[in-house]
């Protein structure tokens, strides 16, 4: 999920809320909305392929 900042920036947060504090976890914070969407899709990819990258990792 991408907020627009007061300052003009935009935030990334997490789609999901913690049940503990009702909050959304922060993603990151970009100058452009452009930048935000672009690393919500590589948040997105590593959520998918997360254990084949650590599989594959050279000890």
């Amino acid at each position: 999920m991408i907020r627009k900042l007061k300052s003009g920036g935009y935030r990334l947060y997490s789609r999901k809320k913690n049940p503990k504090t009702g909050k959304r976890r922060n993603l990151g914070t970009f100058k452009s909305r452009a930048a935000a969407e672009k690393h919500e899709r590589d948040v997105q990819y590593f959520k998918r392929h997360w254990r084949n990258t650590i599989s594959r990792a050279p000890a």
